[in-house]
């Protein structure tokens, strides 16, 4: 129901026109897009991460689309440039891709190539060195292959049907929620450890398969096009670490590693999850006393001249694998959608 209303609501202002009427009040200098997958659509009915990925048919008329529209297409380095400087003579998109999965590499990256698009790629470096834990694909793949889960929830121990691809949905939602609502991050990736445990579920084969290694990476990194951003070590929800020492290092050590593996030192950052129950002011402090030209978030939101005063609390605008519209994401690009969910006023940091 949630996800028609959306579609629903960003049909009805392509269709209308109004993002059009729109666009010079709300669209700011421009917008930064995030993107985790680019792959073929899987057949499998149970797909609960499938916000993250988009197909490479639809990225490339997406890049069709940006070449074709009256904005420029411009790296992190120059959005930094930009706000900066307080001038822009030109609406900008700026392309984001946080993780590194392999696909990136075989489908979005020739595409990007053909296109000559630049792009961020924020990287968590446990990925590439193979200790990493995807634990929304691990959850995944043990609903996926379960007919019943059990597990201990806020000291009840609670038992899971998951026979049918609905209850799949509904107990992956229910867990995904239970898991985020956590403390803190270890408590959510034991319980993920001991869940891949009981039910086969090899959570670092997940990394291997679907992350980048550092030869690719190197390859990537090589490419003036790519601009490779810092992502933490271990994919944290910073916000939930309970020392301002403990999110300095995931940034910092991220940032060594990747300068001492690639020879490119990291000037960006993306926030793992990036929400305000991932990453707030505390963060967006720490992020600017280390030095990171800009920071972004997944705070939906396109960039504003007053962005300069928070270069490392940047929103961004997905681009989700639920909404693979070429109308929807006129929409977005435009501010109209994001502008009126705030009253015509941009969110703060």
């Amino acid at each position: 129901m949630k996800k028609t209303i959306i579609r629903t609501g960003l049909e009805t202002l392509y269709f209308s026109g109004l993002h059009q009427l729109m666009e010079p009040l709300v669209g700011g200098f421009g917008v930064i897009l995030s993107m985790h997958h680019v792959r073929p659509r899987r057949t499998a009915r149970f797909q609960p991460n499938r916000m993250l990925e988009i197909t490479p048919a639809f990225f490339e008329g997406l890049l069709q689309e940006l070449r074709r529209s009256r904005r420029d297409l411009i790296s992190i380095e120059e959005v930094h440039r930009r706000l900066l400087s307080g001038t822009s003579r030109r609406r900008f998109v700026c392309l984001t891709i946080d993780d590194g999965y392999h696909d990136i590499l075989q489908f979005a990256y020739p595409l990007l190539r053909k296109y000559q698009v630049p792009f961020a790629l924020y990287i968590p470096t446990s990925f590439p060195d193979r200790h990493g834990e995807i634990w929304w694909t691990a959850l995944e793949a043990v609903i996926g292959k379960s007919l019943r889960i059990s597990l201990t929830m806020d000291g009840k121990d609670q038992v899971f049907d998951c026979d049918t691809d609905r209850a799949k949905r509904y107990v992956f939602k229910k867990v995904y929620a239970w898991l985020r609502s956590l403390k803190s991050e270890e408590q959510l990736r034991q319980v993920i450890r001991d869940l891949a445990a009981r039910h086969n579920v090899d959570i670092a084969a997940i990394c291997a398969e679907n992350c980048m290694d550092w030869q690719e990476l190197r390859q990537l990194s090589a490419d003036p096009l790519c601009t490779i951003g810092a992502h933490t070590v271990n994919h944290v929800m910073l916000k939930k670490l309970d020392s301002d020492d403990a999110v300095r290092v995931e940034m910092q050590k991220s940032r060594d590693i990747l300068e001492a593996s690639l020879g490119v030192r990291p000037q960006h950052l993306s926030y793992p999850l990036g929400d305000p129950t991932s990453a707030g002011p505390r963060e967006f402090r720490i992020a600017a006393e280390l030095g990171f030209k800009t920071a972004v978030t997944t705070r939906p939101g396109v960039i504003f001249k007053d962005h300069r005063e928070s270069l490392t609390a940047l929103p961004r605008i997905p681009v989700n694998g639920e909404f693979q519209s070429q109308r929807s994401l006129k929409v977005l690009i435009s501010g109209t959608a994001t502008a009126m969910r705030d009253s015509i006023r941009r969110a703060s940091a």
